[in-house]
């Protein structure tokens, strides 16, 4: 089982040791659906990010492998707990592929919270909840969500992708999708992504949320 989760870890996070390819090289091999919250404490500060990553069937099927059950073809979540617990200490030393600024500055966040793994339809989902390392308050808020080598594909969920949970009165939100030509998108001011200061290739590939509040 120990070396089962440590293949799955390789898989998931290898995108980090892609930099050896050349950019005309680098293309997806793990496919991620996502959802996120922007989570709002009550005094109107940002205290940190909720995402739910669904894998594709096929990584889903391998990540599987080998796991024991009570009941073939049902996993719970404490049946997946071990591996989600590998997921997401692993992700800490790619940043959890999530990048924030606030007011132009850069953020940090503490270590996962409220973490599991979910089976549902064929295709395992990672829930946790990233904390901001402070609490922020903002007027604009700057998100990233993608992986610098490009290894992993994230697109988000096409109905309510992104929410905000808390948020005080008269925030409007913005969502870019890659090589999204929308308005709302060509509004976001570029200088306040990760992507303007960050030479790498999946860089061009970022799914980025600004909040604007008053």
């Amino acid at each position: 089982m120990k070396n089962k989760l440590h293949r799955l870890v390789v898989l998931l996070l290898a995108g980090a040791f892609a930099v050896v390819a050349s950019a005309a090289q680098a293309h997806p091999h793990v496919w991620i659906t996502a959802r996120s919250e922007l989570l709002y404490a009550a005094d109107g500060t940002i205290t940190g990010v909720r995402h739910a990553w669904t894998f594709d069937d096929m990584f889903s099927t391998y990540a599987l492998q080998g796991l024991e059950t009570k009941t073939k073809g049902v996993y719970s979540r404490e049946e997946l707990s071990s591996l989600a617990q590998t997921n997401v200490e692993s992700l800490k030393e790619f940043g959890f592929f999530t990048f924030a600024k606030a007011d132009g500055r850069k953020q940090k966040f503490l270590e996962p919270v409220d973490y599991f793994l979910e089976y549902k339809e064929a295709a395992l989902t990672l829930h946790f909840t990233l904390p901001l390392k402070a609490p922020v308050t903002a007027k604009q808020l700057a998100l990233e969500v993608f992986d610098p080598s490009y290894f992993i594909d994230f697109k988000f969920e096409d109905k309510d992708p992104i929410k905000l949970v808390g948020a005080p009165a008269g925030c409007k939100m913005a969502f870019q999708r890659p090589n999204d030509g929308t308005a709302d998108a060509q509004r976001l001011s570029e200088n306040n992504f990760m992507s303007g200061d960050n030479s790498n290739y999946g860089a061009m590939f970022a799914n980025k949320i600004m909040v604007e509040c008053p």
